[in-house]
């Protein structure tokens, strides 16, 4: 595949993505869960299995957008996420439905409120976090290889991270804490499969100094690619086992991973090596 020659069409199909999660954005917000919101979190150690219709059948009565999560080996924990700031009588009669219902230990219940001035602490530590880690790693890669490069690989980072959020606008997944964790993971991982490929292509301008530009870059993609979708399957595969077989917590995470996973993979090859294409080209013209 010639993915020079192709660029434009890799660039719309992101654009697209982008554009469509953009408009979800500005016109429905995220779906931002409690830890972004605020609310009220119950915690109940059930001691067995209850479904979450069960759970439900309880908790509608008072809030009926709340999120219920399994946790625990035999998943006899359950987690239920208000983004209402439900009072102390209304958590008291809850606990008292399920005491009479499941006759469940009153100690085995805990309870905790969330102020929306510490949703917008996380928000804010999310994106200082995000920025740090997106600068130090524009220094090191400028450091070993070259400017150029290194901006080729933040813009696909903030490509990656622009189509998590897309598809999380757009699917109406909550937003949560561990998204953010998801976030940092994936840049971390991406970035690392950008640096495989421009290692290459930084070896292969060595080695081939009359070589065109657009060949050199997919002559290094095509050495790069086994390695890329070996390890990009393999992770793929053990972050879909966590999702099928984990409990809910889990869930939560390992879904925007393997998004995460999917866009970094994409942007590695089909994005930072056409920027930097653009990015040499640019540089070349204005030497002339």
């Amino acid at each position: 595949m010639d993915i020079i020659k192709n660029r434009k069409i890799f660039a719309i199909f992101s654009l697209v993505i982008i554009i469509v999660g953009l408009l979800m954005f500005f016109t429905k917000g995220l779906n931002y869960g409690i830890d972004f919101t605020g609310g009220t979190l119950i915690q109940i150690n059930a001691g067995k299995f209850i479904p979450v219709d069960e759970v439900r059948e309880i908790t509608d009565e008072y809030d009926k957008d709340v999120s219920v999560l399994h946790a625990g080996i035999e998943k006899d924990e359950i987690i239920i996420k208000s983004t209402l700031d439900l009072s102390n009588d209304t958590i008291t009669s809850i606990v008292n439905k399920f005491i009479e219902k499941y006759n469940i230990n009153e100690n085995n219940f805990q309870s905790e409120k969330f102020g929306p001035l510490m949703g917008k602490e996380i928000r804010e530590k999310a994106m200082l976090s995000t920025l740090i880690a997106t600068v130090l790693m524009l220094g090191f890669i400028t450091w070993r290889f070259e400017f150029n490069f290194g901006l080729a690989a933040i813009i696909a980072l903030v490509h990656d991270i622009f189509i998590m959020l897309a598809v999380y606008s757009i699917l109406r997944i909550p937003v949560n804490s561990s998204f953010i964790v998801a976030i940092l993971t994936i840049l971390g991982y991406s970035i690392n499969d950008t640096i495989v490929i421009f290692d290459r292509i930084r070896e292969n301008v060595r080695l081939y100094p009359k070589e065109s530009p657009e060949n050199l870059i997919n002559k290094s993609i095509k050495q790069s690619l086994k390695r890329t979708i070996n390890t990009s399957f393999t992770t793929l595969i053990a972050i879909l086992m966590l999702y099928i077989l984990g409990v809910e917590a889990i869930k939560v995470l390992a879904l925007p991973l393997m998004i995460g996973v999917l866009a970094g993979t994409y942007s590695s090859m089909f994005i930072a090596s056409p920027i930097w294409y653009e990015l040499k080209n640019r540089k070349i013209k204005t030497a002339k």
